[in-house]
């Protein structure tokens, strides 16, 4: 990656990180659900018209939109609200992963490979031990709150897979409209329609900042960044940044908020991050690249040069072998020339096998 682009892969993570954050700062203003449902908002209107319907089907992007901005940030910003630590929750929401590779393999059939099911175990441990410090220093029910943010945020990503959208950020924009609504709804329900107004109408300066932070910043402008750089690179290559966002989370609110790390959240900081890194290996990717190895390999040994320089293709070298060695098999492989047919018959032909689709890269 150029530098100028790496730079900008750190500041999102740095931006997503430092949410965390400003949503608790965000939380002393608003009820949760309240404040979620003005972050989205925020983030639809009005760049909604100006960036052109999404080019994927509905479907999608109601899913996508009520699995990650009602569910996913609704309980995470009610899990923070019930006590929840700012640096933690950033933590713990990247058990992501897990859920992702799990419903993955549910729905998608994709089935995860050795490393990513190690990678999994690790990472379920560090929850193990950040549940156990948080359940001695703080309440459980927010830890689990947010846990369950983790899983509708790995239903959104399979859906968000199955949508395969080409523009991540006109996509993100309609995504952000669909929960408005319904978390509208959910806040008038439980928190009630006087605490909204008396919200709304006490809003200063630093509520308007939160606002504008967890929606242009981190949705627009993150959302937006990230999808260049997965357009311009590998995932593989940009996916590790989001490691970072933990880091920066635990790190902000430390400094902001004050927040104590004990020796136990450190240590399910690296058994959780190490675990993540683990699961997100592009397995297939690598063996690819083993591939691809081996056959620069073969191509050297029948002194063949590398596709991109000069020479004959491979294929051009071994199709003669192959009709020579067709033409002297012996048996029933070999050609025998048909039998001429009858007048006002036509030859039957055996009919070919369907060639194989390509795999979907």
């Amino acid at each position: 990656m150029r530098p100028a682009h790496i730079a900008l892969a750190v500041l999102v993570a740095a931006a997503w990180g430092v949410n965390f954050t400003v949503i608790e700062v965000g939380l002393d203003h608003f009820p949760p659900l309240l404040f979620c449902a003005l972050r989205f908002l925020v983030a639809a209107l009005p760049a909604v018209f100006f960036v052109g319907p999404p080019k994927v089907a509905w479907r999608w992007v109601l899913g996508v939109g009520l699995a990650l901005g009602m569910a996913k940030f609704g309980l995470l910003f009610i899990g923070m609200h019930e006590g929840m630590p700012a640096g933690l929750s950033s933590l713990v929401l990247q058990i992501q992963a897990v859920f992702t590779a799990l419903f993955a393999a549910v729905f998608l059939a994709e089935r995860p490979t050795r490393v990513r099911l190690l990678g999994m175990g690790v990472a379920l441990a560090g929850i193990a031990v950040a549940a156990a410090d948080e359940g001695t220093s703080g309440p459980l029910l927010g830890f689990v709150l947010v846990i369950a943010a983790a899983a509708f945020w790995g239903v959104s990503n399979v859906l968000t897979r199955k949508a395969a959208p080409p523009d991540a950020l006109a996509f993100m924009v309609w995504v952000s409209l669909v929960p408005v609504l319904p978390l509208l709804g959910l806040s008038l329900m439980f928190e009630g329609a006087d605490p909204d107004l008396q919200a709304l109408a006490r809003i200063d300066w630093a509520g308007a900042g939160t606002i504008v932070y967890v929606a242009w910043v981190t949705t627009v402008f993150g959302f937006g960044v990230w999808g260049f750089l997965l357009r311009t690179y590998d995932a593989s290559a940009v996916a590790p940044f989001s490691l970072l966002v933990p880091v920066f989370g635990m790190s902000s609110a430390a400094l902001v908020l004050g927040e104590g790390i004990s020796p136990a959240r450190w240590l399910a900081a690296a058994l959780l991050v190490g675990g993540v890194a683990l699961t997100s290996l592009p397995a297939a990717r690598w063996r690819g690249a083993r591939g691809q190895r081996a056959l620069r390999a073969l191509r050297a040994s029948l002194g063949q040069r590398d596709a991109s320089g000069p020479g004959a293709p491979l294929g051009r070298l071994l199709r003669p072998r192959r009709r020579a060695a067709a033409a002297d098999a012996p048996g029933p492989e070999r050609a025998v020339p048909a039998a001429p047919e009858p007048a006002g018959t036509s030859a039957s032909r055996t009919p070919s096998t369907a060639s194989r689709p390509s795999p979907h890269g």
